[in-house]
Parts: C-alpha cells; structure tokens; sequence
C-alpha cells in the first residue's frame, strides 16, 4: 500500500465488511473458540514486539519478520484470495511457487512498515467472533502518536489456527494486496511466472 494508505485512508465500512467475507475460508467449522483465537494473536504480537525491538539490522529482521508471517498467518489462503481468479487456472507448482515468493514480499513489505513501530507497544485489547471467523483487536501505541488499531481476522480452516488478514488503521492487508497483484500481474500481460519471479526479486 502506499505511504497515505498507510497512514490514515479508510475504507467505507460497507465495502471492508463485504471484502473480508469474500476473504474469509469456505465452511470454516469453528472448532477454534475466542479464547484460541485471542491466545494466538498475543503469542503473534508478543513475537511482533520482540522483533521490533530486537535492535537487529533491517536484513535480519525482515527474515525473522518472514518466518512469523509463515508461523502465525494462513499464507496459502491469503495468496489464493490476492491472487484471484488466475489461481484458479494455476498448476500445483505455479500455485505453490506463487505462495512462497508472496510470503518473501509480504515480509519485505510489511516488515519494513513495522519497523516504523519501534519502541511503540502493541496490546490486545478485545475479540469476538465474525460470522466464519474471529476478529482480535490490537491497539498500537507509537511515541508522539495517538493510539491506533489493529485487527487481525483469525480461522482455523487450514487445520491450524492462523490469522488470514489484518486491518491496520482500517487498511486490509487481503484487500490492498489484492489490488496491488492484480496490477502486477496486468503489467505483466497476465504471466503467473513473471509475477512469481519478480515477487522473488523483492529484497
């Protein structure tokens, strides 16, 4: 996302509620309760808090910022959605391809916008469930800054209880990157393996 969507653009509540259920995993059984979901994200936001703040050099905390993604976050669900209708034509290979240079450049991407979180704190603050899913509440507390939230969509579809989106500031990660693949994607005439291998480019 850019820089202004970063800060304080906000979707249209209508527009957020109907995105997210598209993103939400099919038939979710909801073995997962709030307490499982709530127990999660503390465990993720208290590996967010120590990466942030692990004085490591930018590298290092973008590789530790990709294994969280690959701990915590239902990656194969979020890059199908991002992918939209091409995943469904994809091979096996290009679909697992795909996945794995999504999660380098989510963590590329994200990994740098958190940093801009040092020595903020991060709290969770509230949870309830959400049709399919479990919606987990974080406020972010930055220095000089008003607090703000994060939300963090939790499912345990995959077998594992994983979060498959975050809503930073009103910003969905699912939605905003489905837009900004799509685009790649386009620039590069509909090509799976071009997109694939400039999301590995990504550093």
């Amino acid at each position: 996302m850019t820089d202004a969507a970063w800060t304080r653009r906000r979707f249209g509540v209508l527009g957020l509620a109907t995105g997210l259920a598209a993103l939400a995993p099919a038939h979710m059984a909801l073995a997962l309760n709030l307490t499982e979901a709530r127990s999660l994200i503390d465990r993720a936001v208290a590996e967010l808090t120590q990466i942030i703040n692990s004085g490591q050099s930018e590298a290092a905390m973008l590789r530790d910022f990709e294994r969280f993604f690959a701990r915590h976050a239902d990656v194969p669900t979020i890059a199908r959605s991002v992918l939209g209708a091409p995943a469904r034509s994809a091979s096996n290979a290009q679909l697992r391809a795909f996945t794995a240079a999504f999660q380098h450049y989510m963590a590329n991407k994200y990994g740098r916008r958190f940093r801009e979180f040092i020595g903020g704190e991060i709290q969770v603050i509230d949870g309830r469930q959400v049709n399919r899913y479990f919606e987990i509440i974080s406020s972010v507390r930055l220095r000089n800054q008003s607090p703000f939230e994060v939300r963090w969509m939790v499912s345990d579809r995959s077998g594992q209880n994983r979060f498959f989106d975050m809503i930073i500031e009103g910003v969905s990660l699912g939605i905003t990157e489905r837009a900004e693949i799509g685009g790649m994607l386009d620039r590069r005439g509909g090509d799976l393996d071009a997109l694939i291998a400039h999301l590995q480019s990504i550093g």
